[in-house]
């Protein structure tokens, strides 16, 4: 199965629906950047996006299938890859990212994602009615400030390129460099944000990632701020254009 052609092509269809996720939150972005943005600057927004193009329905159902082949890769890669222990935890990390997202374009495929950013709130309001909820909203930020921080860290070490098979440009280190730092920008704020709820008490300031780049834009210069990070992603989403072609199996 590992060495087949059908396994190859669905991980190759799994990271470009990745790399295209990507590139849709990075043109929503800069609408917020810039103006008003018709969706929610996230994942969700960007499916949502996705879905009011011609064939959407089709276009989600191709990027959830692709998704979810991207766990079974992940999930073949924890059974047979000999790994060691920071790159199962890696795995495993990456294994969820896909299913949720995968999960989620299912969803707005069949018309039933609502807003994650309510979402989020209204889980966080439910924490804080808890006496230990105050206490897992912060270790949950911290949890994210910590993605945040590996992000960078694969963005300056280059650590990425491990990912990748054959001959390493210079644009695709570049790519991925930028791409990287962007992504653990953002989920430094995310996780911030979490932690200042906790702090505050107040579950509204709690968000994922349309919270943290409206949190950006609202900072002085926070179009141009936000303009780079859209930027950010766009690049990693070109860069999962390039992995698709030359990803380690």
């Amino acid at each position: 199965m590992r060495h087949s052609r059908a396994y190859d092509l669905a991980i190759t269809l799994g990271l470009l629906a990745y790399g295209l996720v990507h590139l849709l939150i990075a043109w929503i972005a800069l609408q917020l950047a810039w103006g008003r943005s018709p969706q929610e600057a996230s994942q969700q927004g960007a499916l949502q996006e996705l879905a009011g193009q011609p064939l959407g329905g089709v276009l989600l159902w191709v990027v959830a299938i692709g998704l979810l082949t991207l766990v079974v890769w992940r999930a073949v890669e924890l059974i047979y890859g000999h790994l060691n222990l920071e790159k199962k935890v890696s795995s495993v990390g990456r294994a969820v990212v896909y299913l949720f997202l995968g999960i989620s374009a299912i969803r707005v495929a069949v018309g039933s994602g609502g807003s994650s950013t309510s979402k989020e709130e209204s889980t966080s309001s439910r924490l804080m009615a808890h006496g230990a909820g105050r206490a897992l909203i912060v270790a949950i930020g911290l949890v994210i400030i910590g993605i945040g921080i590996r992000q960078l860290h694969r963005a300056v070490t280059k650590k990425f390129t491990e990912d990748l098979v054959g001959g390493v440009s210079d644009l695709t280190i570049l790519l991925g460099r930028i791409g990287y730092a962007a992504k653990g920008i953002a989920f430094g704020v995310v996780g911030v944000l979490f932690g200042w709820a906790a702090i505050s008490y107040d579950p509204q300031k709690a968000g994922g990632l349309d919270t943290a780049l409206r949190t950006v834009k609202q900072q002085p210069f926070g179009s141009v701020l936000l303009t780079i990070l859209a930027l950010g992603f766009a690049a990693f989403g070109a860069y999962a254009f390039i992995w698709s072609r030359n990803a380690r199996k």
